[in-house]
């Protein structure tokens, strides 16, 4: 890419990034602006008609059709305030993104004009066609119907002129076709298992919350970059390129001071959302160049995952504004970090307690280690589940190189708490140990202050870590929904709670005393899944070796991993908590898998065309040079001294060759076991033949190309470099 061609691109987007309007007050004076929030609902709402929608948001209680009519008629006065003219049911399909069908307010009078009207049927209920998303079998082509139905718990908000209703998605026949179905289900039965479990040591307690808080991470390239990159319009990742000479080694950009441009883009992206009700606090360079972080506070599960949703969809629109391009693939570029989500979990109660936090009594305390040895537990009888809840085409390049967590799931606890546990487990005695809270750390520095250290340290390289008051589950790609783990997550954990009651009731009605018969369960919980916490190097071959001693869940192949959805213990599982049916599990994996295909498949056709149409033409074009200049060496020299003198060229024009004909010829075998896949029926099957055969394909075309790519005049390589892609001026 020429500088003067550089400099125009980017000279043009710092224009339109100057020109983005920037309001002049604060955050607290605008936050929530688009949002039919609470506040909105007072104003908008008779107080009765308020009241009612409270019940049904705080307390789950049932919306009456009458009630749905008074309120979808103060939706439609607040969003046409706002200058609103359409409204949608917004969901999320399996297609990892949204969906949004816009229809008027206004409707024909009968008499040669136009009346807005909203009521609660088009609030409540809506029919989009079914069978034109993935649905796994469950919706053939002639079955078109299904139904969108409005989640009250999930506030209604505005984008530029349209009223977006957050709503589920499922079948005529009932099955879910979409994520908030079956998350709405499991954070439902980890609400009633663990408010029982509760009731040992609070029987006050009415509700229990699941709560999350994720940890967007991203990439940011020029548009005019990104548009010259076929691979990234196409794939989202760049399918070929040399490292750059200077990556992350430097260790120079983590935490580092913002670009200015990209402090506009922040500046502006957290200003829209902040209007959209949502929380955001934190932002930053992440490790690897171009690659930058922005996390909220944290958030009821549910409206958590939808507010990532819309922040993901913000953010790729936001940053056209500013003349990027933003990636949310897990892996965009080889040779440097790629992009994760992890999604910070914990559980509170609705007196206030995060059950995750240690106390200051020794029931407070017992209450504490039930809730976490309840969630390894969980963890590790569903260990491969977990696993295959974040995993995909895109992850599977990001998990386990040296950069995010290892694809075995364990979780690390830090010393104080894995010596509480140690010591519960070996012990006899009925007493807990107490928890010590942070502590000072004394500097031989006068003007600094002792600053606090935490009781537990943190483990980078482990997927599932206990951070003090949470569990951190960074395993999550940054592309991903955060709810087709939350809802695995959730699920076990339902499940897990409720074998725990059965067996401290056991134990009571055995004449057993209740605290005494919840330490014995818990004993002998920490000793069933000690396998799973593992506080040293995720990333060494040792612990690879030690994961398969332990029995953990060490498959690599994506297509195989996704087979623990379909394990008797998982359907057992999400049917005993009514969270999905056998149907809806095996209609998800044959989405699973057709998407895993797809995108190999995508990756396939996008390499092939452009190794045959950009990469060898030029590479044959400038070997035609490097053959010109050897033929004129031999008019101009004598033979020898052109033997000497062309001796370089010459091994050039050699190693060209090699390459083009590995290039070409693999590109070609490729396409044919693409065809041979293709004629595979069975989704599954098709899944690993692509992941077995094809996708190495990949990364062997690949090598000759980065090869192609060093040696070739940089003037007539025909895509940006890394070194361009890279580093944002």
């Amino acid at each position: 890419m020429s500088t003067l061609r550089f400099n125009v691109v980017e000279s043009a987007f710092r224009k339109k990034a100057a020109a983005v309007k920037i309001p002049d007050s604060r955050p607290c004076d605008y936050f929530g602006k688009y949002v039919f929030g609470r506040e909105q609902m007072s104003r908008y709402l008779k107080s009765e008609t308020y009241s009612s929608m409270i019940d049904v948001i705080d307390k789950g209680a049932t919306l009456d059709r009458k009630v749905a009519d008074e309120i979808a008629e103060g939706m439609r006065r607040w969003a046409a305030d706002l200058g609103v003219t359409h409204y949608t049911h917004w969901f999320q399909p399996l297609t990892e993104g949204t969906a949004e069908k816009h229809d008027s307010f206004f409707e024909p009078n009968g008499k040669g004009g136009l009346i807005e009207e909203f009521s609660g049927k088009l609030l409540v209920q809506q029919e989009p066609d079914a069978s034109s998303f993935p649905s796994g079998g469950i919706r053939n082509t002639f079955e078109a119907r299904g139904y969108s139905a409005w989640d009250p718990s999930s506030p209604v908000f505005v984008v530029d002129d349209t009223l977006c209703i957050p709503t589920i998605f499922i079948a005529y026949t009932g099955e879910a076709l979409d994520y908030k179905a079956p998350l709405l289900r499991a954070l439902s039965a980890v609400d009633k298992a663990a408010t029982d479990v509760c009731h040992y040591f609070n029987p006050g307690v009415q509700r229990v919350f699941a709560y999350l808080g994720w940890e967007q991470e991203y990439f940011l390239v020029d548009e005019g970059l990104y548009a010259a990159r076929p691979d990234l319009l196409m794939t989202g990742r760049t399918l070929m390129g040399q490292e750059a000479p200077k990556n992350q080694q430097m260790e120079d950009h983590y935490f580092g001071a913002i670009p200015q441009r990209v402090a506009a883009f922040m500046k502006d992206l957290e200003i829209q959302a902040l209007q959209l009700g949502i929380p955001v606090k934190t932002r930053h360079n992440e490790v690897a160049p171009n690659q930058f972080e922005l996390a909220p506070v944290f958030e009821e599960c549910n409206l958590a995952v939808d507010h990532n949703m819309q922040i993901m969809s913000l953010m790729r629109n936001v940053a056209r504004n500013h003349g990027f391009r933003v990636l949310l693939h897990e892996k965009p570029f080889k040779g440097v970090n790629g992009s994760g989500k992890h999604n910070n979990w914990s559980l509170g109660t609705d007196t206030g307690v995060l059950l995750m936090s240690p106390g200051k009594t020794a029931k407070e305390n017992l209450r504490f280690v039930t809730f976490v040895v309840n969630t390894l537990k969980a963890l590790y009888h569903h260990n491969g589940l977990i696993k295959a809840s974040i995993m995909s085409a895109d992850n599977a390049h990001r998990l386990g190189a040296n950069e995010a967590p290892p694809a075995i799931i364990s979780s690390f606890l830090g010393s104080q708490l894995s010596q509480v546990l140690k010591h519960l487990a070996e012990n006899d005695s009925d007493d807990i140990i107490s928890f010590g809270g942070k502590q000072e750390m004394k500097l031989d520095i006068p003007q600094i202050p002792e600053i606090m250290i935490d009781n537990t340290d943190r483990n980078r390289t482990s997927p599932f870590a206990f951070t003090g008051n949470r569990f951190e589950f960074r395993a999550v790609g940054s592309g991903a929904n955060c709810a087709c783990a939350m809802i695995a997550l959730n699920t076990a954990v339902a499940d897990q709670l409720i074998t725990f009651k059965k067996d401290v009731d056991a134990l009571v009605e055995g004449g057993e005393q209740k605290m005494k018969a919840i330490v014995k369960v818990v004993r002998r919980y920490i000793k069933e899944c000690a396998p799973i916490c593992f506080d040293g190097n995720g990333y060494s071959d040792e612990w690879k070796e030690e994961a398969v001693r332990r029995g953990l869940d060490c498959e690599t192949s994506c297509p195989l991993i996704f087979d623990n959805y379909l394990k008797p213990e998982s359907i057992a599982m999400f049917e005993n908590t009514g969270v999905m049916t056998r149907k809806e599990l095996k209609a998800r994996n044959e989405v699973k898998w057709e998407m895993y295909t797809k995108k190999i498949q995508i990756e396939a056709r996008v390499l092939g065309d452009l190794a045959m149409n950009h990469i060898i033409p030029v590479a044959m074009e400038y070997q035609s040079k490097l053959i010109a200049n050897v033929h004129k060496m031999m008019d101009i020299y004598t033979l020898e001294v052109a033997d000497r003198l062309s001796a370089e060229n010459m091994r050039l024009i050699e190693e060209i060759a090699e390459h083009t004909i590995y290039i070409a010829a693999h590109v070609e075998t490729m396409i044919e076991a693409r065809k041979s896949a293709n004629r595979i029926s069975e989704e599954r099957e098709k899944a690993i033949a692509y992941h077995d055969t094809i996708a190495p394909m990949l990364e062997q075309i690949r090598y000759h190309i980065d090869k192609l790519e060093f040696i070739i005049d940089n003037r007539m390589w025909p895509l940006p470099k890394y070194r361009e892609l890279l580093f944002i001026r």
